[in-house]
């Protein structure tokens, strides 16, 4: 997984999957998600990102089994 910033549009580009993209849909006036041919999910933008996803702080935590 890839997370790109872009700051001189404060839009946030969140990877999943190295294929291409077959359909973009809007899921709401600021997000939208890319599928793959059989409908997977392969990415997601998410425009005016530090307002509307707190992109100012991004951090990963990897959970295991047991920490559930």
């Amino acid at each position: 997984m890839k997370i790109r910033y872009f700051s001189d549009t404060d839009t946030a580009l969140i990877e999943f999957l190295n294929v291409p993209v077959v359909e973009t849909k809007e899921i709401s006036e600021n997000l939208y998600i890319d599928l793959d041919e059989k409908g997977n999910l392969v990415s997601m933008t998410i425009e005016h990102a530090k307002e509307k996803a707190g992109m100012s702080e991004v951090s990963f935590l990897q959970m295991e089994k047991n920490d559930v």
